[in-house]
């Protein structure tokens, strides 16, 4: 069988990621409807938040929070990167989702929307994109070395 007939895997796992992403960021326990525009929080000061864990040292927490918000959206970058989309399409996308993900957190009083997670959102979706593209050009450059 070819490896083309396995593709609608990669398209179910990307939608299951979503569901979980946004089951993660917005429907959380806390989410109700009538919450609507009462308990949102919202942070505009870069890294505020990490701060107190540095005094703390509480490394585990800050890779947690830091490396969380990234590695969230880098399926979503390398999903996009894979169906063919360039690099800056794709960052200004992730960019667009989680300024989404952020605003439904406000709206709805669902955690704290901060600025420091829309950057690094955006940094995933970045780094999935550039990591199938790399990925790409490997696989072009072994396939040049083979017909050679």
């Amino acid at each position: 069988m070819k490896k083309t007939n396995y593709r609608w895997i990669i398209h179910v796992l990307f939608a299951i990621y979503m569901v979980v992403l946004f089951k993660l960021t917005i429907l959380r326990d806390s989410f109700d409807f009538h919450n609507y525009m009462k308990y949102g929080t919202l942070n505009l000061t870069f890294f505020a938040e990490y701060i107190p864990f540095v005094r703390r040292h509480r490394w585990g927490r800050i890779l947690y929070l830091f490396g969380g918000n990234i590695a969230a959206f880098i399926p979503f970058g390398a999903y996009l990167g894979y169906r063919g989309k360039k690099i800056l399409p794709t960052v200004i996308l992730g960019f667009l989702l989680s300024f989404f993900i952020e605003s439904m957190q406000y709206i709805w009083g669902v955690g704290v929307s901060e600025l420091d997670d829309l950057i690094l959102n955006t940094l995933g979706a970045l780094i999935g994109a550039a990591a199938v593209k790399m990925m790409e050009k490997i696989k072009e450059k072994k396939s040049e070395k083979k017909s050679s």
